[in-house]
C-alpha cells in the first residue's frame, strides 16, 4: 500500500499525555512523585533577582566619590523602603545638608568609592509554575519542576493566541456551522471554556474578556478581527504570551470554517467537564500547536491509546490547507505512487481525497494536506 508521511493535528477521545511543567532558573519542587494535582495547583516556585536602580550619590550630594560611604544611613546588604533616606552630607562650605531618597523598596548591594554610585536592588519577583492539567506527578526534576501525566481527550487545533488556562467546558452554539456572536454569551460563561461553531466574531471576543471567559474554541476568526484583538500584527514568531484576558483556539483556520464533526463531537460531549487551554503556537522549526485537553475524572485510570504516528494512507482523515480547498475536511481515497502533473506544470505527489461536506472529489498535493489524527 502507498505510504507518506504528513504533519496532522490530533483529536481523540482517548489518550496519555506528559506535559513538563519546568522553572525558568533553579528553585523549589513543591510535590513529590505520585502526587496527584489539579491545574491550578502550583508546582515549582522560584523568584527572580529584583531590578536594579542606580543611584549617583556622590553628584547629588556634592561630595567626593571616596566620601560617599561615610554618608551611608544604612550600611551595604541593609532593607530599604521606596522615599527612605539613604545618605545625607553637608553641602559645598557646609552651607546646606542635602539627602537622597531611596527610589523603590529593595536593599542596598553595593557602593563604589571610584564612581560614587549606589545599587539598589528591588526585591525578588516570585515565580510559580502550574501543574497546568490535572493528573499525576510521574517525574520530579530535582530543583526544576516535574512530569504530569494526564489521560484523557485531546484536541489540537491549527491556530491559537493567548496563555494557559482552564475551564469546565460550555457549549454556547446549538451546530458546528453557527457564528459566535455576543449575545450567546451569558454571565454564566465566566470562567469556562466557550465552545463556538464556524467563526467567532470579534465583538463576541471582546464580550467574552468582558465576562471573564477562560477560552473561546471556535472554528475560524477573521484575520482582520484578530489583528484588532491583539492591537497589533502578529508576525511569525511563537504564540502564547498575548495578554488578551482570554485564550482563543481556532480548530480550523481563518475565515468562517465549520468546526469539524470529530472536534465537535468531542467537545460537545464533554460539557462541564474541566478543560486544560492553551493558545501556543508555532509552525515553523519545531511545531506547537494550541491544545484543549480534558482529562478523565479518574486520574488511575488504565493508560489510554499511545501517541498517534502521523502515517498518511488510504482511509486517512485530512484537512487541506492551501487554496483552492484550503480548511476542506475529507477522506483519502487513492494515493497514486507516480508524480503527476498540477495546473502549474509542476510534478508531485499527490492525493485523491472525498470531501466530507458535499462528496466532491480532487486532486490534491500530498504537501498540501495534514493528517487529522485519530
Amino acid at each position: 500500500m502507498a505510504h507518506a508521511y504528513t504533519p496532522g493535528l490530533r483529536v481523540t477521545a482517548r489518550t496519555v499525555v506528559r506535559r513538563l511543567r519546568r522553572l525558568p532558573l533553579k528553585g523549589h519542587v513543591l510535590v513529590g512523585l505520585g502526587d496527584a494535582v489539579g491545574p491550578h495547583d502550583v508546582v515549582a516556585r522560584t523568584e527572580l533577582p529584583g531590578n536594579v536602580q542606580t543611584v549617583n550619590l556622590a553628584s547629588r550630594l556634592g561630595v567626593d566619590p571616596a566620601r560617599v560611604v561615610e554618608a551611608l544611613r544604612k550600611g551595604v546588604g541593609a532593607d530599604v523602603r521606596s522615599g527612605e533616606v539613604l545618605a545625607e552630607a553637608n553641602g559645598l562650605f557646609g552651607l546646606a545638608r542635602r539627602s537622597v531618597a531611596a527610589p523603590a523598596d529593595g536593599f542596598i548591594e553595593s557602593v563604589s568609592t571610584v564612581t560614587g554610585q549606589l545599587i539598589l536592588r528591588e526585591p525578588p519577583i516570585p515565580v510559580e509554575v502550574s501543574a497546568y492539567v490535572r493528573g499525576v506527578v510521574v517525574e520530579v526534576v530535582p530543583d526544576e519542576g516535574v512530569v504530569v501525566e494526564a489521560r484523557g481527550a485531546l484536541l489540537q487545533g491549527i491556530f491559537g493566541v493567548g496563555g494557559e488556562t482552564w475551564g469546565a467546558v460550555a457549549v454556547a452554539v446549538d451546530s458546528p456551522e453557527a457564528q459566535l456572536t455576543p449575545v450567546r454569551l451569558r454571565p454564566e460563561h465566566r470562567g469556562h471554556v466557550v465552545v463556538g461553531g464556524a467563526h467567532v466574531t470579534l465583538d463576541a471576543l471582546r464580550r467574552a474578556r468582558e465576562l471573564g471567559v477562560a477560552a473561546v474554541v471556535a472554528g475560524g476568526l477573521d484575520d482582520l478581527d484578530l489583528k484588532s484583538l491583539l492591537g497589533r500584527d502578529l508576525g511569525v514568531a511563537i504564540t502564547g504570551s498575548e495578554d488578551l484576558g482570554l485564550t482563543v483556539v481556532l480548530t480550523e483556520g481563518f475565515g468562517r470554517i465549520r468546526m469539524s464533526d470529530r472536534a465537535w463531537d468531542l467537545l460537545t460531549a464533554r460539557r462541564g467537564r474541566l478543560a486544560s487551554v492553551s493558545g501556543a503556537t508555532q509552525i515553523r522549526a519545531g511545531v506547537l500547536r494550541p491544545e484543549v485537553l480534558i482529562p478523565e475524572s479518574d486520574t488511575t485510570t488504565a493508560a489510554g491509546e499511545a501517541e498517534a504516528g502521523t502515517g498518511l494512507a488510504v482511509g486517512s482523515l485530512v484537512r487541506v490547507i492551501r487554496a483552492p480547498h484550503f480548511g476542506r475536511v475529507g477522506q483519502v481515497t487513492e494515493l497514486p505512487p507516480e508524480l503527476r502533473r498540477l495546473e502549474t506544470e509542476a510534478l508531485v505527489r499527490v492525493l485523491v481525497v472525498t470531501f466530507a461536506d458535499d462528496g466532491a472529489r480532487a486532486q490534491v498535493p500530498r504537501a498540501n494536506v495534514e493528517l487529522i489524527a485519530s
